[in-house]
This record gives structure tokens, sequence and C-alpha cells, in this order.
């Protein structure tokens, strides 16, 4: 027969004292599948910060243009759409000149399409983490998005300087741009945890997001302004959420009127995707540390 808790004896290496009949503490998984602890996300923003950090600066780490990568794939874009299409197709943009308008709908979807395909890798990324330590999984995306903000803030650099070449001045409509940033973030956050979460269970992901981010720019208003498309397409063209941010961030920025309907629509679009992308994350997310 084994000694109980009280009968025990501090000669024999056992517990001197008597254990208590029910645990402390118990640590289960929420059953919520859309909830998200913001509490605890902040209690572990430090490590978001580190990540943040970690992913620019290996970015850039031995290479000899530095952050000089940033501002030339939109800028070496533009310049090839606009001998291409600008010059040759001679597409019309109104009063517009062409570089800009094809630099201003780079500048939000190069973002977006680059924190896409990083936190989609995110999660398989920081395997060595997620095996050996506890953190909120959404972190891996997060921070991941969060560094592609970094690349957004010096090609914005740029737009500035192009303006001023082309004599376009800022107008009172540039104060939207926090908010149509903080839209397109929600909105890479969401395409990106679903990504991620997928990315986990079918390695196909990885393959798939570079082309379908790739078809996602040419059905997107960032080489020809939304008015080109033929009116009885545009209800179902505006479907597409990227549409109604990037005609935004054109109005915002060289005063074309706001298409109020397109941005809710791409609003609307966002918000329902990151519910969405929550709720399919934390029901693959227990499964990380097994998979992964």
């Amino acid at each position: 027969m084994l000694p109980t808790a009280e009968s025990r004896s501090p000669n024999t290496g056992d517990y001197p004292f008597t254990l208590p009949s029910r645990p402390l503490v118990v640590i289960e998984p929420n059953r919520s599948l859309v909830s998200l602890n913001l509490k605890e996300v902040w209690v572990y923003r430090e490590l978001l910060y580190f990540l943040v950090w970690r992913d620019v600066k290996v970015r850039y780490k031995q290479t000899a243009l530095g952050v000089a990568w940033v501002v030339m794939q939109p800028a070496l874009m533009t310049v090839i759409f606009t001998i291409f299409l600008g010059k040759l197709a001679r597409i019309p943009t109104g009063n517009t000149p062409y570089a800009l308008l094809v630099y201003i709908g780079l500048l939000p979807w190069t973002f977006f399409s680059s924190a896409v395909l990083n936190s989609g890798t995110s999660i398989v990324a920081n395997a060595h983490l997620i095996t050996k330590i506890y953190f909120p999984r959404v972190i891996a995306p997060a921070a991941a998005v969060g560094a592609r903000l970094v690349d957004f803030g010096i090609s914005f650099v740029i737009l500035i300087g192009l303006m001023t070449y082309f004599h376009v001045g800022l107008t009172p409509r540039v104060l939207m741009l926090p908010v149509l940033l903080l839209l397109v973030t929600l909105l890479a956050l969401g395409f990106g945890m679903i990504a991620a979460a997928l990315n986990v269970k079918y390695r196909d992901v990885t393959m798939m997001l570079p082309v379908l981010i790739q078809l996602g720019m040419f059905i997107s208003p960032v080489l020809y302004p939304q008015s080109l498309v033929p009116e009885h397409w545009r209800s179902l063209y505006m479907l597409n959420p990227m549409v109604g941010i990037i005609s935004a961030f054109r109005a915002a920025l060289v005063g074309d009127p706001f298409q109020w309907i397109p941005l809710g629509i791409s609003a609307l679009e966002s918000v329902v995707l990151l519910i969405i992308s929550f709720a399919l994350f934390r029901r693959i997310e227990r499964g990380f540390a097994d998979i992964v």
C-alpha cells in the first residue's frame, strides 16, 4: 500500500506537507473559435516587436544595396509598365501621369502581396519557436505583416518625390491614408492567417500563393484606372477587395473623387475575412506543434 500525502515523512524524501486535493491551476484550450485574447497578445508584444525587427534585419543582411531593394521593385515595375502600357498601349489616365498612377497602385499592392506571401510561410518558418515555447501563434503572421509596413514607409517617401516631380500637390484627402493603410493591413493579415494555417498541413500553398498573387494584380486596378472596366462588369469587379482600396489610395493622393461603394465593400469584406481567418486559424493552431 502506498503512503498517503499526510503520512509521508521528510526522511524518506517525500513531501513533508499535505498536497491539495484539487489542482491550483488548470490549463485547457479556449473552446471559442473566433475569440482573440488581445490581453494575451499584449503580454507578448515584445516578442512581436522582436520578430518584426528580426524579419527586417534578416531580409537586408549581407545585401549590397540594402533597403534600396524596397524601392527598386515598384520603381522598376513602374518604368516597365509606363513604357509598354503608358507609351505603347496608351492607357487613358485622365489628368494623372501614367507613371504616377501605376506607382500609387503598386504601393498598396506591393505591401499587400509581400505581406500575404511572408505571413503565409510564417508558421513553418518559426517552427523552431513553435515546437519549443508557447506564445499566441497569431503573432507569427502578424509580425510578417508588420515587417512589410517598414517597406511601405520607405516606398512612400519615393512617392512624395514622384509627386513633386509631376507637380502634384497633397490635399486634405491625404488624411484618409492611415484609414486605408489600416484597411489593407487587416486584409493582408486575414489572407495571411488563412495561408499560414493551411500551409502547415498543405505545403502546396507555398507554390500556389505567388501564382494567385500574380493573377490578382491583373484583376485589380494596379496598372489601369477602375474607369477602364466596362460598366456591365463593375458590379462583379468590385467584389475584389483591393479594387476599393487601390482606387481610394489614388483618390487620397491625386484628388480623384472617392468611390465610397467599392471602398465600403472592401471594408466589409476585410472585416468578414478577418473573422473567418481567426476561426480557421484557431481551429488548426491546436495541432501546429505536432505537424510543423
